[in-house]
């Protein structure tokens, strides 16, 4: 038998046969001086005897020499036959001795006893530009010691016989006996990681680098687990061009026992910038030379641990883009929009909705239509060609199944969030995975043109006025630049508390100032607001105070020194009584403001979650006494989140307030009596209901009997586009909606607006 284990840094590109297609990748990068995690590969070699010695050669191929793969039942039960008469076998003692010795020498490198490493396929048709096999075979984390190491990788070869492999070689027409070989590396602890593109694989821009991070293991982001965060970088400069934050419930770390464990992010952390620009340039220079390496474009995994970036896999594009299968975001037909998400794979195709779960519903979907899903894995695969498009509710363009979707040429959509919810069984639609946008009914054809705004069933061109302000909500510097330019009145809600965690890197601001470092807090948010103040000046930018919540303040570095627990947060110290209790913090978002305001007085104040007239009264004499009162034209609002505001409003106004802004999230919570972290209560929230809709309009209305101004920023104008209309009617002043709602939100305020005139013309002309 031919050696059954070759360590990365004898192996290069042409190694394929013998390493598959990721090991003799890794071999290539170490050659190439890039900074790979040590390890080793048992062979292909080591599998075929692996498969001679357990007499399993003939069976296999009997088996599968005429299986129908179209079968779903037939199949599953070959798979299951021959993965279960894998995993009974034995290891080759000649096979199993090398194997444990490698493994002896990486821990030594490593400074330990039992090494934890990763184990991971490398078929020999794996990551080559031919077929990715994304995410098809097993991988293992964090393995430690001999035993646990040789059924990780008995379970390797087993899934080369795993039903969704044995479908997708079959339609890929791949030759050859299928073989595979075995990675085992030293494991990165990862703080941050993800996948980055050296080109854009959903349009083909050859001078675009698309990364995805999230915190700690990649896993999660490969595996569509969780929306990652999406940076755009221009390959020549290595500019950022864009950058779309995501949503990460949990992330995945190596726990006290060195196994892996889930850690549940609080909300600030889960929607929170990932990496720093400093990191992005790290991550867009390092894959701009290992693509530089390999002249051809490379789709790669990369991880910081201990603030060192480590490149763990590199191999070949592959996009399966079509330039006749562009999408058109022009269109003749006028439909609404249902969903949007993040394109993933161009094409726009229409279809019946079929909303699956798991893949054991998967003999449910039939030729043609959209596939809806919680999360793209790659347990889908033999599903997909049946499918027109597909759909899913979290991942990444970069997760396992969106690769297979653009190589089979699939229109495909990912982290839309709420598809599941909003799109339902035989539901005609049309996804267009280019713009990612799913809309409602069927585009029958996809003229060439223009890109017009599809807006509520209707096409708005155009540059929209209307009297009712729009205003956006934004949290995220690096989007200031790009929604600034959109048709907005100015920010509506500026939120503290994402600047606050790129800004403080994650540490408590109490340990700041306990540590002394007042003015490095001072330092280091204004010049995160001041990105907001120029890139809106002269608009206005209405900055909300932090509003973190105890349970929230307590993820961050040294948090569990200054919060206490509480059984229900949502309704406990935060807001305008948090200032009162501990003033410290809030006077330091008042100096920043102070700065800003000698060069951009634009910016404003907005003080949240105000429950009574004292703790307010309060608040304003901190304001007065940072010398915040005396500036020319600043303007004080409040949040109105709780339904004391409707009691309290003549308070509020003779205290000297300017506006109210509704929040209508907080405000459904309490008119309702429904927290807004609860799981099972989740379906009666409903910020649409008559109760809600009630206090709204009260809130607007004695607001214009004070001469305060009304405004609203919640998610409801976002989410729901029929309540531009009751807001306008109501008679607000402004409403702040999110970037992605904004062309619809104005093109609905100004339908509103004209259906009012027209009813009052009406009324005239009757009264005649």
């Amino acid at each position: 038998m031919k050696p059954p284990i070759k360590w990365f840094e004898d192996l290069n590109k042409e190694d394929t046969s013998v390493a598959g297609g990721k090991g003799a990748n890794l071999g290539e990068m170490i050659r190439a001086g890039l900074p790979v995690p040590p390890g080793f590969v048992i062979t292909s070699a080591a599998f075929q005897s692996f498969i001679e010695d357990a007499g399993l050669h003939s069976e296999i191929e009997q088996r599968l020499g005429t299986l129908d793969v179209n079968d779903h039942d037939t199949l599953e039960a070959a798979a299951s036959d021959i993965q279960k008469r894998i995993r009974g076998s034995h290891m080759p003692a000649t096979v199993r001795s090398s194997m444990i010795e490698a493994y002896r020498q990486l821990s030594k490198r490593d400074g330990a006893t039992d090494a934890a490493v990763a184990v991971r396929s490398s078929a020999t048709m794996e990551d080559t530009k031919e077929a990715s096999f994304a995410g098809m075979n097993r991988s293992f984390l964090n393995v430690i010691g001999d035993e646990a190491l040789e059924s990780s990788v008995i379970e390797v070869w087993a899934s080369l016989y795993s039903p969704r492999v044995i479908f997708y070689r079959k339609n890929k027409q791949l030759p050859g006996e299928p073989e595979i070989a075995v990675i085992v590396q030293k494991m990165v602890n990862a703080e941050k990681s993800g996948v980055a593109f050296t080109i854009d694989p959903a349009t083909g821009d050859q001078n675009t680098i698309v990364i995805e991070a999230a915190l700690g293991l990649g896993e999660v982001v490969v595996s569509g687990q969780v929306e990652p965060d999406h940076y755009e970088v221009d390959k020549s400069s290595l500019r950022l061009k864009k950058a779309h934050i995501g949503y990460q419930r949990f992330m995945l770390t190596r726990g006290e026992d060195r196994r892996n464990i889930r850690v549940d992010l609080p909300a600030p952390k889960a929607d929170s910038r990932v990496l720093s620009d400093a990191e992005i340039r790290a991550v867009a220079e390092l894959v701009r030379k290992d693509e530089e390496h390999y002249g051809t474009a490379q789709d790669t995994e990369w991880a910081f641990e201990q603030g060192l970036l480590y490149l763990v896999q590199s191999r070949p594009v592959t996009t399966g883009i079509d330039s006749e299968n562009q999408s058109q975001s022009d269109s003749t037909n006028v439909l609404n929009v249902l969903v949007t998400g993040l394109p993933a794979s161009p094409g726009r195709r229409a279809g019946r909705v079929r909303v699956l779960l798991t893949p054991s519903e998967g003999a449910s979907l039939e030729e043609g239509d959209i596939l809806v899903s919680v999360m793209t894995t790659p347990d889908w695969v033999p599903f997909m060609r049946r499918a027109a498009a597909i759909v899913t509710d979290s991942g990444g363009m970069t997760s396992h199944a969106a690769i297979i979707s653009r190589e089979l040429g699939l229109p495909c959509i990912v982290g839309a969030r709420n598809a599941t919810q909003v799109l339902s069984d035989n539901l005609t639609v049309t996804v267009d995975g280019g713009a990612g946008v799913v809309y409602e009914g069927e585009i029958a054809e996809s003229p060439q043109g223009a890109s017009r705004a599809q807006t509520n069933g209707l096409t708005a061109p155009g540059r929209i006025v209307t009297a009712t302000k729009l205003m956006v909500n934004l949290g995220e510097p690096d989007r200031a630049q790009d929604v600034a330019q959109m048709n907005v009145d100015g920010v509506g809600l500026l939120r503290a508390e994402f600047m606050l965690l790129t800004a403080l890197d994650g540490v408590h601001p109490r340990r700041l100032i306990a540590e002394g470092r007042s003015e490095e807090f001072v330092d280091r948010m204004t010049s995160q607001l001041q990105i907001f103040a120029d890139a809106f000046y002269p608009r206005p930018v209405i900055y909300r105070s932090t509003d973190f919540r105890t349970n929230e303040f307590r993820g961050l570095a040294g948090g569990e020194e200054f919060e206490p627990v509480e059984e229900n947060p949502m309704i406990g110290l935060r807001g305008a009584y948090r200032y009162v209790k501990d003033p410290e913090m809030f006077k330091l978002e008042l100096e920043v403001l102070r700065l800003i305001r000698e060069t951009r007085p634009n910016i404003h104040l907005m003080i949240p979650f105000v429950r009574a007239e004292p703790e307010l009264r309060v608040c304003l004499q901190y304001v007065a006494e940072s010398g915040l009162r005396d500036k020319r034209d600043f303007t004080i609002w409040i949040m109105a989140e709780v339904p004391s505001v409707l009691y309290a409003l003549d308070a509020y106004a003779a205290l000297g307030i300017y506006g109210v802004s509704i929040g209508s999230n907080d405000l459904t919570q309490l008119m309702l009596g429904i927290d807004r972290d609860s799981e099972p209560l989740s379906p009666l929230f409903d910020e649409r209901d008559p109760a809600v809709l009630s206090a709204i309009r009260r809130i607007v209305f004695e607001c214009r009997r004070l001469g305060l101004h009304s405004s609203i920023c919640g998610q409801a104008p976002s989410v729901h586009p029929e309540y531009a209309a009751e807001l306008v009617r109501a008679g607000i002043d402004s409403i702040s909606v999110t970037p992605d709602a904004v062309e619809s939100t104005r093109y609905n305020i100004a339908a509103a607006e004209q259906l009012l005139m027209l009813e009052s013309h009406r009324a005239k002309f009757i009264e005649r």
